[in-house]
């Protein structure tokens, strides 16, 4: 008699589509950066070995510094200006043509919207003293970020701006204070950006 040939099945599991899945939720980008603008507080940023450059414009960046405290900036003037005078619309408050032009010029604050004007008002070298006491509100009782966040986004769309989200921790920052910035970014369907790191060697092949 001839043998009966039993079909073989393939063990291979196709995981692409979860994959995909997973990744559409939730992306993260390593990237490497030499920040060209002075930051308004020190970070030490955890290393890895991404080489992926962070680009030269149309980036909102994110600043947690080692105690949590936020700080939130947009790069271009244009975009600085547009965004304050929709915040003050927002928040019922105006600012001075002497202010806008001051905020044009700030990478990167970490205060309170009704602590602006008094900041907008100090010299330079006595901002990152004043802001180093408060940081941005971000918790979920008043979370301002989120307002700052929004407006950005709403305004590069507007634009129809291709743009960057970076968010800057240090390295001792508490996990549930970049879990609760990350949420913020999830609560607006923001769902891509990007984790700056520093440059580590990578390792050698034994």
């Amino acid at each position: 008699m001839p043998k009966v040939k039993i079909a073989r099945k393939s063990t291979v599991v196709d995981m692409t589509a979860m994959c995909d899945v997973a990744f559409l939720l939730l992306t993260f980008f390593m990237l490497t950066s030499k920040m060209t603008s002075q930051d308004p507080i020190k970070i030490t940023t955890p290393t890895s070995i991404s080489e992926i450059k962070l680009p030269e414009s149309n980036v909102l960046t994110i600043l947690v510094d080692k105690t949590g405290k936020v700080y939130f900036g947009v790069d271009g003037q244009g975009n600085r200006l547009a965004v304050l005078n929709k915040i003050g619309d927002t928040y019922k408050t105006k600012f001075t043509v002497a202010e806008q032009k001051q905020f044009s010029l700030v990478n990167s604050f970490g205060v309170p919207i009704e602590r602006l004007h008094q900041y907008l008002g100090l010299k330079t070298a006595d901002r990152d003293a004043y802001q180093s006491r408060l940081g941005m509100p971000a918790d979920s009782t008043n979370n301002e970020l989120k307002a700052w966040v929004k407006i950005t986004n709403d305004n590069f769309v507007a634009n129809s701006t291709q743009y960057k989200i970076a968010i800057k921790a240090d390295n001792g920052t508490p996990y549930p204070k970049i879990r609760q910035v990350i949420k913020t970014l999830q609560d607006l369907s923001l769902n891509r950006f990007n984790l700056i790191t520093g440059l580590e060697e990578a390792p050698k092949d034994l």
